[in-house]
């Protein structure tokens, strides 16, 4: 082993280790304000049936994600069937529920990729691509949602959330066609990411493959919601679907940021806050969040199958 394979073995076990201190602090303040056996008591009692139901909805999500991955990379000349990329995907969430953050499982399927004979750096960008369609498609959602219920979480809060949202949607459709401008194509950081741009663009490259693309990646992340929201009833919670859709989305891109193993404590903590603001009972909603966190892990159970069967 090299000296910078060593080092970057040591870095990945410090970063294994920060981030389980980080989530078991996160942990500990949650439960320090919120009575455990409360919430024990609660997912106990909660209905077996729509946490069923909440599991299918959740697979459904994960199929149609890499139904999705499977069109980007075929139109990206990658080939291979479509049951590759959803065991490929399955994989990946798997892993994301295992790996310090929530973006770790694109590892695993760009390497799955390679195995084809093809770059590395090649499958990453179709993985990134894969990435961008699904962000955008929760920010559709969010947006859509934010319209029908305007009057729902506090005002300054509505507004940065909408801020938030829209530039991102601009950053999205930005980022489709800044490969055109001329005058950027130099560096070869800022090349790769034209390069990128220009795939994105050749994936969307018409109102059809547009609309497709982005009404899939609201679908995937509604059956997502409607998960949530299933989970939301089993434990006594009453809210509409309309009111998770405006709620959960900000509380997803939160798990995004790389802090802590697969967005544990930071989904809990953003949770319990954002449904505290309209007067939601703190140990329901941590109850919630953490059976929808148990069922992912448990509807990515198909990932680890594949994984131990090919390995």
């Amino acid at each position: 082993m090299t000296d910078i394979e060593s080092e970057e073995k040591l870095s990945f076990k410090w970063s294994w280790l920060i981030r389980i201190i980080i989530t078991a602090v996160l942990l500990t303040l949650i439960f320090r304000n919120i009575e455990f056996k409360s919430v024990k008591d609660i997912i106990l009692h909660a209905d077996i049936q729509l946490l069923i139901l909440a599991i299918l909805f959740q697979l459904l999500s994960t199929l149609l994600a890499g139904y999705r991955w499977g069109r980007v990379m075929k139109a990206l000349n990658f080939g291979q069937k479509s049951e590759f990329y959803m065991r490929s995907y399955f994989k990946g969430s798997f892993f994301n529920q295992g790996l310090p953050t929530s973006i770790g499982g694109d590892a695993v399927r760009v390497l799955d990729v390679a195995t084809k004979g093809h770059r590395k750096r090649d499958a990453f960008i179709g993985v990134f691509i894969d990435r961008i369609l699904g962000l955008s498609g929760l920010l559709i959602l969010n947006l859509v949602a934010n319209y029908f219920l305007p009057g729902l979480l506090p005002e300054n809060l509505f507004l940065m959330i909408n801020v938030i949202v829209l530039a991102g949607l601009l950053g999205f459709i930005t980022f489709i066609y800044i490969h055109k401008i001329k005058a950027l194509h130099k560096g070869r950081l800022l090349s790769y990411i034209l390069r990128v741009s220009k795939q994105l663009n050749r994936i969307l490259h018409d109102l059809r493959s547009i609309s497709f693309h982005l009404v899939i990646g609201v679908l995937i992340h509604l059956f997502s919601i409607i998960n949530i929201y299933l989970v939301g009833q089993s434990v006594g919670l009453e809210y509409d679907l309309l009111t998770i859709a405006v709620i959960v989305p900000p509380v997803i891109l939160l798990t995004l940021i790389p802090v802590s193993l697969a967005g544990w404590g930071i989904r809990e903590g953003a949770m319990v806050g954002l449904f505290g603001l309209i007067g939601g009972v703190a140990a329901n909603i941590l109850s919630m969040s953490i059976l929808y966190g148990i069922i992912l892990i448990i509807s990515s159970l198909p990932g680890l199958y594949t994984y131990l069967h090919r390995k």
